[in-house]
């Protein structure tokens, strides 16, 4: 086993944050790929995107009617001779004879001459004939070419995240692809002799692998592209084997457990070596944390129990990552508590976990209050699942009374 090197002192969390920032910030300058429009959901778009066409394409009816000339159903009731039917998908050039109407679909390219649309409902069909009980004017119903977007126009700006609304667009315009930033690529590692996947029995001393897949579908939600998640035993040889082929595949590789002062810590073990720095950082849960860079890949190492796996995802990576992908920053905010935090560790900035209480009478449900969840206990995944903000307690306080303002972050 490798000699490992002398405690470095507890790092406060924002000087911590600022380290792994920096490590990060150079992925930012991400190679340039075409996307097609339904797989650039979630992406950011490298380029400003121009529309090739008018939209509305061409002059179409906005409701199921019929087509006329304004100064044919000035006065109402008025009965004209209908003069044909033009479907949406129709060429629709058939020209509006005068003193006639066309019937029209919802889509359906207007008639030359016609110059707006009666729906429906304000009429009454007979034998080759339409009475029209209300008159319109001139453009009522009829979406002009390009009242939407005109062919040129910018359409959304480079830098965007795409989500559905874009894509409806860039699909509206008849786009089949984009040019996006490509992802940040992240592996992830588990690491202990004590872990077994999801659906494995039990023996005893074992526990059910939940930090890899918590990971993955962290760094999915903020916008990374997972290329593997694998696990190690405490055998340095199968750490180092797997730590190869993720520095080969990824750009970031995020590992947990194996980072403590016990004797197994294979993580620490492996890395020390490598210049890895490993110490305390001052905080709780989380506190023991690793930074390495392996190969030019920077490799973070979490501690291995559950909330401290994700707590420190949620301090010190989410962050960073959001902001790589295009994402809106972690929303913070100050609330009142709603019951007291009877202690917290001095020296440590504590985050516990909380749920928001949201005022009932408000139809928009604002937050008025936070309430912990659970207890500050690094194993207490699954209260966790109960809770929506991290309450941000600060190292100098040791004890907050019910109805103090806090600062939380948003889950």
């Amino acid at each position: 086993m490798n000699p490992r090197p002398a405690s470095v002192p507890a790092r406060p969390v924002d000087e911590y944050r600022d380290s792994i920032e920096q490590l990060l910030r150079p992925l930012a300058a991400r190679s340039v790929e075409a996307a097609s429009v339904p797989a650039a959901l979630g992406r950011q778009l490298a380029d400003d995107v121009r529309s090739p066409v008018d939209l509305p394409v061409f002059r179409n009816s906005a409701m199921d009617g019929y087509a006329v000339r304004a100064e044919s159903v000035a006065t109402t009731p008025v009965t004209l001779r209908l003069a044909g039917i033009v479907a949406a998908g129709n060429a629709g050039q058939t020209p509006l004879p005068p003193g006639a109407a066309i019937k029209v679909m919802t889509g359906a390219p207007i008639p030359p001459g016609a110059d707006c649309v009666v729906p429906v409902e304000d009429t009454h069909a007979d034998d080759g004939t339409v009475t029209i009980e209300r008159g319109r004017g001139t453009g009522d119903f009829v979406r002009e070419a390009g009242t939407d977007v005109r062919a040129g126009d910018l359409l959304i700006d480079a830098g965007t995240m795409l989500e559905p609304r874009h894509i409806a667009a860039l699909a509206a315009v008849g786009l089949p692809t984009v040019s996006v930033f490509s992802a940040v690529r992240a592996a992830v590692i588990t690491t202990g002799d004590e872990l077994v996947p999801a659906g494995s029995t039990l023996r005893p001393g074992q526990i059910y692998n939940s930090n890899g897949i918590a990971l993955a579908a962290a760094l999915t939600a903020n916008g990374v592209d997972v290329v593997s998640v694998e696990h190690s035993t405490d055998d340095p040889d199968q750490f180092r084997k797997l730590l190869g082929a993720a520095t080969d595949s990824a750009d970031v590789v995020f590992t947990s457990g194996g980072v403590s002062k016990g004797d197994f810590e294979v993580v620490k073990d492996v890395l020390a070596p490598l210049g890895g720095l490993f110490g305390s950082v001052a905080m709780q849960p989380g506190g023991p944390q690793g930074l390495t860079v392996v190969d030019g890949v920077p490799v973070l190492s979490f501690p291995g129990n559950p909330v401290s796996t994700m707590v420190s995802f949620e301090v010190f990576a989410r962050p960073i990552l959001r902001r790589l992908a295009g994402l809106a920053p972690v929303d913070s905010y100050e609330l009142p508590l709603r019951n007291e935090v009877a202690r917290s560790p001095e020296g440590k900035r504590q985050f516990l976990r909380g749920k928001l209480i949201r005022a009932k009478s408000d139809h928009l449900c604002t937050p008025e209050a936070v309430e912990l969840v659970s207890g500050p206990g690094s194993h207490l995944v699954a209260g966790m699942a109960w809770a929506d903000v991290l309450i941000d307690v600060p190292a100098e306080v040791t004890a907050l009374p019910a109805g103090t303002a806090v600062r939380v972050w948003s889950l």
